[in-house]
Parts: C-alpha cells; sequence; structure tokens
C-alpha cells in the first residue's frame, strides 16, 4: 500500500505570526511534524503544501518535499484542511503519482506520537472505515456546560442534567487536531465524525491546539513534562 503525508503550511497565520516555524526547543515547529511522519515508515512521499518561500525552504531542509506553491486562493483564513489536502493530490495526480493512502498532519503537532499515527493507518488499513483520526476525551461532561445570556448569565446548554452526577453522563469525545487519514480509493458522502471514521484515542496530556501565545506556552510546558518522563 502507498501512503502520501501531506502537511498544511501557509505563511499568513494571524495570532501567532509566523506560527508553523516559529521556535520550539531549538527547532521550528513544523519539523516535529515531518520528523514524526520520517520516523513512522509509513510514507512513500511527505508534502508540505504551502504559500510561502521561507516555510517551504525549511520543510526541505527537514526532508519534506515541497512541490508546488499553495494557489493564494486556497491559503486564506477561510480555507478548510480538506481543501488543502484534496489540491494536493489533485497535483501529484497531475504528474503521474497516485496514492491508495494520504494523512494530513498539522504543521503544529509537536506532541504527536509515531504510535498514534501508526495505529491509526493500521486500524484503518484492517478495516471497512474510509477515515480515520486523532481523537480525545473531553476533560469535563459537555452535558454540564452552559453559556453566557445577552445579559452576561449563565444559561445552560443542557439544564435537564443540572443535577444528574457526572460518572453517570456519557462520555464525550473532540478531535484531537493531529492528523488525518483517508482511504483515497474509497468515497464517503459523510462528515468526518461519522460511522465511516476511526477515531484514534490519544490521552489528553498529549493533546494541546496552538492558536494562541498561551496555547503555545502551554505546548512547550507539556512537551518538557512528557520528555522528562520518557
Amino acid at each position: 500500500m502507498s501512503c502520501v503525508c501531506i502537511i498544511p503550511a501557509r505563511g499568513g497565520s494571524k495570532r501567532i505570526p509566523r506560527k508553523n516555524i516559529k521556535d520550539f526547543f531549538s527547532k521550528p515547529l513544523i519539523a516535529y511534524s515531518i520528523q514524526t511522519a520520517q520516523d513512522s515508515k509509513l510514507f512513500d512521499k511527505i508534502i508540505v503544501s504551502t504559500d510561502d518561500d521561507e516555510i517551504a525552504n525549511i520543510a526541505k531542509s527537514y526532508g519534506a518535499e515541497v512541490p508546488f506553491v499553495r494557489p493564494a486562493e486556497l491559503s486564506c483564513d477561510h480555507t478548510g484542511t480538506t481543501e488543502v489536502t484534496n489540491h494536493a493530490i489533485e497535483y501529484l495526480k497531475s504528474i503521474g503519482l497516485s496514492y491508495d493512502y494520504a494523512c494530513t498532519i498539522y504543521a503544529t503537532s509537536p506532541l504527536l506520537q509515531t504510535k498514534y499515527l501508526i495505529q491509526g493507518y493500521t486500524e484503518l488499513k484492517d478495516s471497512t472505515a474510509i477515515n480515520s483520526f486523532s481523537a480525545t476525551t473531553m476533560p469535563f461532561p459537555i452535558q454540564r456546560t452552559f453559556k453566557l445570556d445577552s445579559d452576561g448569565r449563565c444559561e445552560m446548554f443542557y439544564p435537564e442534567h443540572i443535577n444528574t452526577r457526572s460518572q453517570d453522563l456519557e462520555e464525550a469525545y473532540q478531535d484531537a487536531g493531529q492528523f488525518y487519514w483517508t482511504k483515497l480509493n474509497k468515497k464517503s458522502d459523510k462528515i468526518m465524525f461519522s460511522s465511516d471514521t476511526i477515531p484514534i484515542i490519544l490521552p489528553r496530556h498529549l493533546v494541546q491546539d496552538i492558536d494562541t501565545l498561551e496555547d503555545f506556552k502551554r505546548a512547550e510546558l507539556m512537551y518538557q513534562l512528557i520528555n522528562k518522563k520518557l
């Protein structure tokens, strides 16, 4: 089976400028995703999709390929990951390259461990599912969450559960935002979070979105603690 890894990494991040190549313990953040993909030994190619020359050069220096410049219309704040991945796959097809599996890995995944990437591939390959992706448990029951009304007061999403014990509530899960596998020879008309998809459940201490500077600092602290234990 042939596999391609696609790492989206545009240059125009707003909340953390140059986020994808921001220094993270003496390496650019994207380097961790590239090296984890390499360490898995699953991929025939590791492609970085970017519109930015500096990101492209750094990606190449860590062993990834950057065979095209991502078009401007696919490099804005509103472009979805699926569009970027599909563009890369179509480009590869246009130069005569096709694959059985594609895996999108976010450039901001320094906590991603090779064993979960391999698990995502293995469980998908041996099943009738079409996708697999990284997920984790919610840290608090979603049935006990609330929002703020127009007066800034509390309003529960599920008021019927105000007195339900947390241990009696059904566990909920969320996207861990690290990797997404898909079979390229099968199509699904369902969303990612559906019966066509296998979630690979990661422990919460290995999951951290990096969207703000506070997130970035928390990821640094988590990385330090994890690597002290290893």
